[in-house]
């Protein structure tokens, strides 16, 4: 593929709302390759290794282990590939190795089906999460690990790490957790929130961890100046999609749907602006957010239904609606719309459910 054609810095603002970034055309073939590769570098000879995912909260979790104890690789990995993660830690992890899981939630048993051998390779298994989990899935979970999943609609999980290390840690690591949790349960109270949630974004993990090990959650002046240089694209593309929100009218819910590369958070609080009690954010990548309000908690509800989970008030999914290439043109060129249908008859379940209960 010519390069030029996925180069963002030539493709006009409008054209990059609609389109994933550079990563999604790399084969998935390629990118394990090198995931991989990472992996056993990151394993050989270490002691202690974090599998976490490479958002704000996962990386506070990897924050506060490296605090606590010194050093810890980090294997960072989404919710659809820490199954990955745990094989590489299986295959290429030293015999004694202490393992820690964090802010990760499997979706089924095929997700956790190499943790038996995972703990019998270590020394130590702790998975810290706040997620909303399957209790079938926690049992088998706890067989081999030590579980504590925090409430998720009161503490993140860097709350719970920060609550399980048995260790003396600086009050920064507190204040990183009360900013981390301000974020991801989306109250908005500290303005920094933004700041480490954006970071965690656009920076490498490792950055991302290293900063905030060393200032907290008050990023440095350069960090801040990125983040300003960074949000000017962000900024439009919030008003690319919002500008792109439809509402639907089911059963007591108005449900806000949009399209479009952005930051979901943003664009959710505009839909909510808008009298959405719940919203829909179908990202060129095949994903979408689902956000919810205090008048619609069920959002983990609606994501299971399409490949997905998380929390009361935000969850994310990915509809298995893509067989091949023509799938996604259609996908862009019609802006989600079939995405967008299959989440919308997921509330609709809901509803009818309701009535049946009712």
């Amino acid at each position: 593929m010519d390069d030029r054609l996925i180069d963002d810095e030539r493709i006009s603002l409008h054209r990059r709302s609609l389109l994933p970034g550079e990563g999604f055309f790399s084969p998935d073939s390629f990118d394990d390759d090198v995931a991989e590769r990472e992996a056993e570098e990151t394993l050989e000879g270490a002691d202690r290794v974090v599998v976490a995912d490479p958002d704000a909260d996962g990386l506070g979790c990897v924050a506060l282990v490296r605090a606590a104890f010194g050093t810890a690789g980090l294997l960072p990995a989404g919710p659809h590939e820490f199954a990955e993660a745990l094989e590489y830690v299986a295959a290429y992890g030293d015999p004694g190795l202490d393992v820690f899981v964090c802010d990760l939630c499997p979706d089924s048993g095929r997700d956790i089906e190499t943790l038996p051998a995972v703990a019998e390779l270590a020394g130590s298994v702790r998975w810290f999460d706040h997620h909303q989990w399957d209790d079938s899935l926690a049992e088998a979970v706890d067989e081999h690990a030590e579980l504590v999943v925090g409430d998720s609609e009161s503490v993140c999980s860097t709350d719970v790490t920060l609550a399980e290390l048995d260790a003396e840690l600086d009050d920064r690591y507190a204040d990183l957790a009360a900013v981390t949790r301000d974020h991801d349960l989306w109250l908005r109270d500290d303005p920094r929130s933004d700041d480490i949630a954006d970071y965690a974004y656009w920076a490498a993990p490792e950055e991302y961890t290293e900063t905030v090990l060393e200032h907290g959650a008050d990023l440095p002046e350069p960090v801040e100046t990125f983040l300003e240089e960074k949000r000017v694209e962000k900024d439009a593309l919030i008003g690319k999609a919002t500008e792109r929100a439809a509402f639907h009218e089911i059963g007591e819910w108005t449900v806000g749907v949009t399209y479009g590369r952005c930051s979901q958070n943003e664009v959710a609080e505009a839909m909510r602006e808008s009298g959405a009690d719940a919203s829909v954010i179908v990202k060129p990548a095949g994903s979408a957010s689902i956000r919810g309000t205090d008048t619609f908690e069920r959002c983990h509800e609606v994501a299971r239904q399409v490949n997905g989970g998380g929390h009361p008030k935000a969850a994310g999914c990915k509809p298995d609606i893509y067989d091949d290439m023509l799938d996604y043109a259609h996908h862009w060129s019609t802006r989600g719309e079939v995405a967008k249908r299959v989440i919308l008859e997921a509330f609709r379940t809901l509803d009818r459910e309701a009535e049946t209960d009712a």
